[in-house]
């Protein structure tokens, strides 16, 4: 099969029919065998409805419906593992993703042979509102990715299947899957301008706090890639800092306390210096530091996943 179609939704009836219609007239042109997954996830209006009758009209139709609304990652990691073509595919429900851009992404693929192409909203018809924190998002996953993509969450995307079945989409990790396929090992991602439209229908499913949510999704991405493996590496590290730190402090209180006293002056005391309280607070944490990169390596030592690897060729 040359390409499979993941396109995760969530109330979406309205649009459904029509983005379908367009995505067959492609795929009947480029003469394409194809498959589309429809993820429904958790929709509350008739989209399993429209669904199941577009499976009913189509061979080419296959549709998962989610008990509830468990959010995009969850629906495109689910859809990722029932993916059977050479060429993998998500777009957004919501006809803001073209269709007619489909056969230069595979092409992108088969022919350029790049593991993961990205689409970029080069022109967007968003609110400023939107635009911006989503040009800074960008900005900061480019700086801690080293990715140089303009449009990191653009949903239009294509994959070689062997990318989605070694990447794990979970929390709000949709926007970073270039992030997560670079760490599995998946380098050569390319990027192509694509046409952006507005919403005819519906509004959009997702509020401002996904900004803040992408943020933090990046600092644990970025944390887990550096020391997700070896935790000791980073908290044994500045622990040990710290403790150092908090020793120093120590040796300058009882250097000062030692010199009074050879003076004959005893009223100093030791608790009176804010010396004293900088070493006890910095030895404190220093060993809470190096005790929590030791648990983390006893944890890492004893995860399923500590030789997960991805094996490109084998004779």
């Amino acid at each position: 099969m040359d390409i499979s179609i993941v396109i995760p939704l969530y109330n979406e009836a309205e649009s459904l029919p029509e983005l379908h219609a367009w995505i067959e007239r492609v795929m009947e042109e480029n003469h394409f065998s194809y498959e589309v997954l429809y993820i429904n996830d958790g929709s509350t209006d008739d989209s399993w409805e429209v669904i199941e009758r577009l499976a009913q009209q189509s061979p080419h139709v296959k549709g998962i419906k989610f008990r509830r609304n468990y959010g995009k990652s969850p629906a495109l990691h689910c859809g990722f593992q029932r993916a059977q073509g050479d060429v993998v595919i998500t777009m957004d429900a919501d006809l803001q993703d073209s269709p007619d851009e489909i056969p230069e992404l595979y092409r992108m693929i088969r022919e350029d042979d790049y593991d993961l192409v990205s689409g970029w909203k080069k022109k967007r018809y968003d609110p400023l509102s939107k635009t911006i924190p989503t040009k800074l998002f960008n900005a900061t996953v480019r700086k801690f990715s080293g990715i140089f993509l303009h449009d990191f969450n653009c949903g239009l995307k294509s994959y070689k299947n062997t990318v989605v079945k070694n990447i794990e989409i979970y929390s709000d990790m949709h926007r970073l899957i270039p992030y997560l396929a670079k760490m599995a090992g998946f380098n050569k991602i390319g990027e192509k301008a694509v046409k952006h439209q507005a919403r005819r229908y519906g509004t959009s499913k997702f509020g401002l706090n996904r900004f803040v949510n992408g943020y933090l999704d990046l600092l644990t991405l970025w944390f887990a890639s550096k020391f997700g493996k070896k935790p000791m590496h980073f908290f044994g590290v500045w622990g040990s800092v710290m403790f150092l730190i908090g020793f120093a402090a120590l040796i300058y209180v009882l250097v000062l306390k030692l010199i009074s006293m050879f003076s004959g002056d005893l009223r100093p005391l030791v608790a009176n210096s804010p010396f004293f309280y900088i070493s006890l607070t910095a030895m404190i944490l220093g060993t809470q530091m190096f005790l929590a990169g030791f648990l983390g390596e006893l944890i890492s030592r004893n995860s399923p996943n500590r030789n997960r690897y991805c094996i490109e060729n084998e004779i």
